[in-house]
């Protein structure tokens, strides 16, 4: 969604030629990360079966670099050239949104080059998760409970207690023991898979059977690896397409002529030839914004043993390190923020929904109470009257003279008592 984003602002600023050239790069970056994610899901499903739920759940992954070291690689393109990674390809036209934001509006450059930090967060939380570390599908407690090690791993940053799913022969892992990514000990997936709770199996469809289970994770065929390698070409070198080449007058662009305004208010001042300087500085910026991103989500969510990370002094001070609970306090306080989509659901519901609703109420007692009480009110008196009326009029003369007289005499007896209240 944020790609279409910076879509959707490239074309409101009139910047339709960087829309256009992010619209071509992001194409192949995501289908380069679709496509890895249903080869790291089509590995999974070697070791828990046809089962979505559980080969589609990061919260089982990691460390696949080991074993589908192709996918890692095209995923990790992939995800490099969404968060704006030079020479890939999105680099070049989020870099040219970016840079067209600053001129068109400050406060939405400033969300945009929040959101190119956010990106390289939330891809990299991705990578790590599921290359990073040890495979953690033989691992107790992995439902998200907060009193292990194991839920800051969890799929949403929010513990589910009522769904623990206990579908596997798991190590045991107590809470006052510090948790451990290796095991001398494995288990055969073929206990792992077949058993379930109360002995059912996998919900299996025929077609898509997996014949064989293993113990870990296998790289998918090659039919799903060529393209996989194709489009890893397209993320490497379709940059080019809107990269200024400008020689001798010439501009080889080829995206250049591309949609272009008859009137451009955003480079006005600018000429056909290309200020490399200014690329180059804005280029740092907003590429120190993505590694700010990517650096966060490592400091998060790296594994504690990963393979860039061995046995050492800091991994033993960071597990069980005197601060270790405050830390996890914070970040579950930052989980369930994140989780509750920053509370702007509960905002909106709260002030403008709630406050919408009980205006409606109001509305609908003050339309049924007062106007058609109004109304209402005024022919039901109308009723009495008439039939009051009806009975007085009976067709004796005597009887009219008799009432005439008495209405007279009424206003009479008040015209004089009025009259004397004036004089005092």
């Amino acid at each position: 969604m944020s790609q279409l984003g910076y879509m959707m602002l490239a074309l409101g600023m009139g910047s339709y030629r960087s829309a256009l050239f992010h619209l071509i790069t992001h194409a192949y970056s995501k289908a380069l990360l679709f496509l890895g994610s249903g080869s790291v899901i089509h590995s999974m499903e070697t070791v828990v079966g046809y089962s979505p739920d559980k080969s589609q759940n990061m919260v089982l992954m990691g460390g696949l670099t080991k074993h589908v070291p192709i996918t890692k690689t095209s995923f990790l393109l992939g995800t490099l050239s969404l968060c704006g990674i030079p020479p890939l390809a999105c680099f070049w036209s989020k870099d040219e949104i970016l840079n067209d934001s600053w001129l068109y509006s400050p406060i939405f450059a400033i969300i945009a080059w929040a959101t190119a930090g956010l990106t390289a967060f939330y891809m990299f939380r991705i990578y790590l998760l599921t290359f990073e570390g040890h495979l953690n599908v033989y691992f107790q407690n992995y439902s998200g409970n907060k009193n292990t090690a194991l839920y800051s791993i969890s799929l949403w940053g929010k513990g589910y207690s009522k769904r623990i799913k206990n579908n596997f022969r798991l190590l045991t892992m107590n809470n006052n023991e510090s948790s451990s990514f290796f095991s001398k000990k494995t288990y055969r997936s073929e206990e792992n898979v077949k058993k379930r709770n109360g002995g059912r199996p996998f919900i299996n469809i025929v077609y898509f059977e997996n014949k064989k289970t293993y113990s870990h994770p296998y790289e998918s065929d090659n039919t799903m690896l060529f393209p996989l390698l194709i489009l890893v070409l397209f993320t490497l070198f379709v940059g080019s397409l809107g990269i200024p080449f400008n020689q001798e007058g010439r501009d080889l662009d080829i995206l250049t002529k591309w949609l272009a305004p008859s009137i451009n208010l955003l480079h006005e001042k600018s000429k056909d030839s290309t200020n490399w300087y200014e690329f180059f500085k804005d280029a740092i910026f907003s590429v120190s914004i993505a590694f700010w991103g990517i650096l966060l989500a490592s400091f998060l969510y790296k594994p504690i043993y990963s393979s860039f990370q061995n046995f050492d002094l800091i991994n033993s001070f960071v597990k069980t390190g005197p601060k270790r609970s405050c830390w996890d306090k914070i970040l579950n306080g930052l989980y369930d923020w994140s989780y509750n989509r920053a509370y702007i659901d509960v905002f909106y519901t709260t002030f403008f929904t709630g406050s919408i609703r009980r205006l409606a109420q109001l509305t609908h007692f003050f339309d049924r109470r007062v106007i058609d009480g109004i109304t209402n009110g005024v022919g039901v008196m109308s009723f009495f009257v008439g039939e009051g009326i009806k009975y007085v009029g009976g067709g004796r003369i005597s009887s009219y003279l008799f009432f005439y007289f008495s209405c007279v005499s009424i206003f009479l007896f008040i015209f004089s008592f009025l009259e004397k209240g004036s004089l005092f």
